[in-house]
């Protein structure tokens, strides 16, 4: 699917049908500082923000974040963090609208459309386990080290990313950079992401760092935030599949638990 940014215009069923025909994601340039553990932020908003507990056990619903109608940078991440969450969860014929009032006193009306729709049911209620996996890999897909936006092709083994990765799309991105799962929502929040060893280089080029990890000044690779770079694909999960689209399953939390999970995002670039 080709995203363009949020649709303000209402969307009839043929029209969100036709949008959502491709795993295309252009807007891809969630901050690391955007994304956290009991809240958004890695340097900052902690999970009292906006409390992923509250996300875990209610709708996606204002009245649980009071980050998000905060004037100010803290609110910018919040609206930020929630704006791609819901272009993961949400299908486009969903919307999602709140108001806040800024440090000069104007009020703005938000609406953020899904996208992928990963989880389209978050709109009237809770997440369960596998919805908060794939809204947390969805999400972490679109982390870029550099703040800068790059079409990726997302994909998956599970619906609806498995049939929204089209052949023409897997020839137009062919180069698989890596993949990314875990669950922020969980007690203990972890996110990882692996790369594909043949295909660093591009990645790199693309600054797509989250995958193959961030070459810092001193030259030591780093991971992406709260996203911990575990090595290459390879050794973490099973081999491409689906006409090398998409790695299948990966190990759940490698160290940790290395139970094999299919909730992973797979992305891809020219």
């Amino acid at each position: 699917m080709a995203v363009f940014g949020c649709e303000m215009q209402p969307m009839t069923t043929d029209e969100a049908t036709s949008e959502a025909a491709s795993a295309l994601l252009e807007h891809n340039a969630l901050s690391r500082n955007a994304m956290a553990w009991n809240g958004i932020s890695l340097n900052g908003i902690s999970l009292n923000g906006i409390s992923l507990n509250a996300l875990d056990a209610n709708t996606l619903d204002t009245g649980n974040f009071d980050a998000m109608t905060a004037p100010g940078p803290t609110g910018d991440l919040a609206r930020q963090f929630i704006r791609y969450a819901v272009g993961c969860a949400f299908l486009p014929s969903q919307t999602f609208s709140f108001s806040y009032t800024d440090t000069l006193g104007i009020v703005h009306d938000m609406e953020y459309r899904g996208e992928l729709g990963v989880v389209p049911s978050w709109a009237t209620g809770s997440l369960d386990v596998q919805g908060q996996q794939l809204v947390t890999a969805c999400l972490a897909a679109r982390v870029n080290y550099y703040e800068v936006s790059v079409t990726i092709s997302a994909r998956s083994s599970l619906e609806p990313l498995k049939t929204l990765s089209s052949d023409a799309e897997v020839v137009d991105y062919p180069d698989v950079e890596g993949a990314f799962w875990g669950n922020m929502f969980a007690a203990d929040p972890f996110i990882v992401s692996c790369y594909h060893g043949s295909t660093v280089t591009n990645s790199r080029t693309y600054q797509r760092d989250c995958a193959t990890g961030h070459v810092d000044e001193s030259g030591a690779v780093v991971d992406c935030g709260p996203i911990q770079v575990v090595g290459p694909c390879s050794s973490y999960c099973m081999s491409l599949n689906g006409g090398g689209r998409y790695f299948p399953a990966c190990r759940a939390r490698p160290g940790v638990n290395n139970a094999l999970v299919k909730t992973v995002v797979t992305t891809a670039l020219p």
